[in-house]
């Protein structure tokens, strides 16, 4: 019985040692393969002509990671854009095995992160409240891009080097992106035919457009777009919306006239417009009950400082004054009314998460795409949408009909494909828009996933 006992220890002190011993291999295969794979992938983007990337890699937890490169694309200082690229792996620098791919380009003040990674930035958002996430846990390799704009910094300036940024400067950056994003997939596992997704966001889906407008001219075995979601924006109005082309008019010339007078940087809210939709946060969370110093941005009287942000999110057109919205009652989230019709309360976006949203906002922008994208919308001639009839990718249109609605989906019938999908979240009648679902809830209302990224999910898997 002894001799049993004791050979028993000897077994389990064999087996426990074997399994410490395994481990160290493993972890020292593990270090092994990550410097491999990293090596593999600077490999691979040398040979895509993209040499002297440093792959970033940020760890999300359940099995996601977050990995960046940045990507000279000019000679000036700020002629660099941030790649992205959110996945799940099977293990560390490892990407597993994905069914799908997409490429996300951002608008107006939201870079990649804040727009589509939102909870990894933002304290107020659940662990797994973000597109990017959501689609990476369901097998979708998903990349994006920061515009260059995103990187200037808010001490800058001067701004000069703006003066040459146009649409087509994106969308060159997106054609950069996307070959990066087809190197390492490559190195991956993917095949050269692997081709990814595009999604476009507000203005994101303006410059996916005129990508697909460039893209349709090239050999088919050249071209990296299986497929277009644009998402709440409108290329060029539909005949009978004669009221939104003069409004893009007046705003066209608005802006064309600053330009003129030799302003380079600058949106639809002025010069550094990421500015003041910052401190508009940033005061609705640090003195939410004081009375607002910015509310003359929307002639809406003297609220407080909360709701000032939640008038901000949920009239968003009133700050665009004397110019007109994009669409009648275009907002940012949606809101409840007080017994005055202004909004009081956010409706489906937390207002903390909103609070926190407003305050990533980045300042500057490059005035020549919002100049450009204008007069598109005003039906003068641009040259980014002169081969729509040749683009046949399958297409998806996301609106929200509280913000482009459905006036964006006359856009999507100006191409050549024959797969087209239409999805609008509307909780009302048009005629109640003004309080229906926001161009923002897209992304940060609390059900968001069930009402907006599962559908996209689902079409994705179906094609």
């Amino acid at each position: 019985m002894r001799r049993s006992w004791c050979l028993s220890l000897v077994l389990v002190a064999l087996w426990v040692g074997s399994r410490a011993e395994a481990a160290d291999v493993a972890s020292q295969l593990g270090a092994r393969s990550e410097g491999i794979q990293a090596e593999g992938i600077a490999r691979s983007l040398l040979a895509a002509g993209l040499p002297g990337l440093t792959t970033k890699r940020e760890p999300l937890g359940g099995s996601l990671a977050h990995y960046t490169w940045k990507v000279r694309v000019g000679r000036g200082t700020y002629d660099v854009v941030t790649v992205h690229r959110v996945v799940r792996e099977a293990y560390p620098w490892v990407p597993a095995r994905s069914t799908r791919s997409v490429f996300m380009v951002h608008g107006d003040l939201w870079s990649f992160v804040p727009a589509f990674l939102t909870n990894t930035c933002m304290s107020t958002m659940p662990a797994d409240q973000s597109l990017a996430a959501y689609l990476a846990s369901n097998d979708v390799d998903v990349w994006g891009l920061d515009l260059r704009w995103v990187a200037v910094p808010e001490a800058e300036t001067h701004f000069e080097f703006m003066a040459d940024w146009t649409l087509a400067t994106h969308v060159q950056d997106v054609g950069t992106g996307l070959k990066l994003a087809e190197a390492v997939r490559r190195f991956s596992g993917g095949t050269p035919h692997d081709r990814m997704f595009l999604l476009g966001w507000s203005r994101g889906a303006t410059i996916g457009y005129a990508y697909l407008d460039a893209e349709s001219q090239r050999p088919r075995a050249q071209r990296r777009v299986q497929g277009f979601i644009p998402m709440d924006m409108v290329l060029r109005f539909a005949p009978e919306a004669a009221q939104q082309r003069r409004w893009a008019c007046d705003r066209y010339a608005a802006l064309k006239k600053a330009r003129d007078q030799g302003r380079t940087e600058g949106g639809l809210l002025g010069p550094a417009p990421g500015t003041p939709v910052k401190l508009i946060g940033q005061l609705a969370e640090t003195a939410p009950n004081e009375t607002s110093p910015l509310a003359a941005m929307a002639a809406v009287g003297q609220p407080t400082n909360r709701q000032f942000a939640v008038i901000a999110a949920g009239a968003t057109a009133a700050l665009f004054a004397p110019l007109q919205p994009l669409t009648p009652g275009y907002h940012l989230a949606a809101s409840i009314p007080d017994a005055s019709g202004l909004p009081y309360k956010t409706a489906f976006t937390p207002e903390p998460t909103l609070f926190d949203y407003l305050q990533l906002a980045v300042p500057y922008q490059s005035l020549n795409e919002v100049v450009e994208t204008e007069k598109q919308l005003c039906g003068l001639d641009v040259p980014y949408d002169d081969h729509l009839k040749d683009v046949t990718v399958p297409v998806l249109y996301v609106g929200a009909a509280g913000g482009v609605g459905r006036y964006g989906e006359y856009s999507v019938r100006l191409l050549g494909s024959t797969d087209v999908t239409l999805s609008i979240v509307r909780t009302r009648p048009e005629s109640e828009r003004a309080l229906d679902f926001g161009h923002a809830d897209l992304f940060l209302a609390r059900d968001a996933k069930a009402w907006v990224w599962s559908p996209v999910l689902r079409w994705m898997q179906a094609h």
